[in-house]
């Protein structure tokens, strides 16, 4: 193996190519500010205008004080679970899975697209939409580019799965957290509630990756040729980060523990298994922090603009009906407003105007809010976070496509899933 003498090299300003003095405190904050995503500044701009609303008066102390107790333990849950499964993916769980998917097709493109819709819904469900994005894209497309099949099918699979698989399980959504919450299921409860709807959204998934991205005139050849088997580089740490995830799994679902605490309890087996055998992967960057910050700051602003009038104007577009009609128009508003801000305010929004005891519209605005984001690149984070994974492997997307394709998706998957809502009760 040659060696990298640049590694013995200290790391200088002038080393790194930086300019005057951008090596020092105030060089390193402003190379930081240079750094930041616009998704850093949208959520810290987010945070900075719900601490002033709260300072002005424009949300009262007590509001906010609630919203913050409601969001902390979902704030956990959320960062526990993503250092979870980031640090899952880098010990080679979605690799591994992914490359057995790919040999278990035997060079069949129908066999191939009906274990990649399970994986993807599989991911989704029991590990967050999210992760989903995050990790299972770049999996799915660097196996395109292994195996020399077309990436856009894989590529789609997972962003549309990572929204419509979302309904199940409190854990595959953090708007399914909020709704069983608001209506006190736990999550085996969910589950019961939304197996079938779930199933409904799934398979109208499956119906529109088929003929838009999947049949032969669209991936463009008859057979490929299935990969060699991966092999960890630590099995070892493999086995018990997808034991890990087995068991947190597991936990929520006969136990009824509360998921923060699953969560947690999970990752730490994780980190400790990372710490005795990889601990040079153990950084502070593991942690989602934009993620941590967007969540307060947005519950705080949605209660903000929903105090001086969204919610009045959701009152009118909800209606009162609490029949099929009336969740087939939660669902629409759900879907329609995700599509314009995104579908987190617009299920906090939604929340706060159906009455208390309403369960079928809400858990059809959940539906809205979970199957309906397909449209534009920020309906859901997930897709925002897909679309930039895509940007730097270099897979290009057709926006014309993309939003007449999902536009199809979002109204058929969402009708589909509020009716069968509406006939199982």
């Amino acid at each position: 193996m040659v060696r990298d003498s640049s590694a013995d090299r200290p790391e200088t300003a002038d080393s790194e190519g930086l300019g005057p003095g951008e090596g020092s405190g105030a060089g390193i904050v402003r190379r930081g500010v240079r750094r930041l995503h616009p998704l850093d500044w949208l959520a810290g701009g987010l945070l900075v205008l719900g601490v002033l609303a709260v300072a002005t008066g424009l949300l009262p102390s007590d509001a906010a004080a609630a919203e913050m107790r409601r969001t902390g333990p979902l704030v956990v849950f959320l960062g526990t679970v993503i250092v979870m499964a980031e640090l899952t993916g880098r010990a080679q769980v979605f690799d591994v899975v992914s490359a057995w998917v790919a040999r278990a097709g035997r060079g069949r493109y129908p066999l191939l697209f009906g274990l990649c819709v399970l994986f993807a819904s599989l991911t989704t469900i029991t590990l967050n939409l999210d992760t989903t994005a995050v990790l299972l894209t770049p999996v799915m497309l660097s196996l395109a580019s292994r195996v020399g099949i077309a990436a856009l099918p894989l590529a789609m699979t997972t962003v549309w799965l990572a929204n419509t698989a979302s309904l199940l399980l409190p854990v595959s959504n953090l708007t399914n957290l909020l709704a069983a919450d608001r209506v006190a299921l736990s999550p085996s409860g969910l589950a019961a509630v939304m197996s079938l709807p779930q199933l409904a959204a799934i398979a109208v998934t499956a119906v529109c990756l088929w003929v838009f991205y999947w049949r032969r005139g669209r991936r463009g050849a008859d057979r490929y040729t299935p990969p060699g088997p991966t092999v960890a580089a630590d099995s070892v740490l493999l086995r018990i980060c997808a034991v890990a995830c087995a068991g947190f799994l597991l936990a929520i679902l006969v136990a009824d523990v509360p998921l923060w605490s699953a969560s947690l309890t999970a990752m730490v087996v994780v980190v400790v298994a990372f710490a005795v055998r990889r601990r040079e992967e153990l950084r502070l960057s593991l942690v989602p922090w934009r993620l941590l910050v967007l969540v307060p700051g947005m519950f705080l602003v949605v209660e903000t603009v929903s105090a001086h009038g969204l919610h009045t104007l959701l009152e009118s577009l909800l209606g009162s009906d609490n029949g099929f009609p009336g969740m087939l128009r939660a669902a629409a508003v759900g879907a329609g407003l995700s599509n314009v801000v995104n579908n987190l305010p617009a299920y906090l929004a939604g929340e706060a105007v159906i009455p208390v005891g309403d369960h079928q519209r809400l858990l059809a605005l959940l539906i809205g809010v979970n199957v309906g984001p397909l449209v534009t690149p920020w309906a859901s984070l997930a897709t925002l976070l897909w679309f930039e994974r895509c940007r730097v492997h270099g897979t290009r997307i057709d926006m014309r496509r993309f939003v007449g394709t999902g536009l199809v998706l979002s109204v058929t998957g969402t009708l589909a899933a509020v009716s069968v809502l509406a006939l199982v009760g």
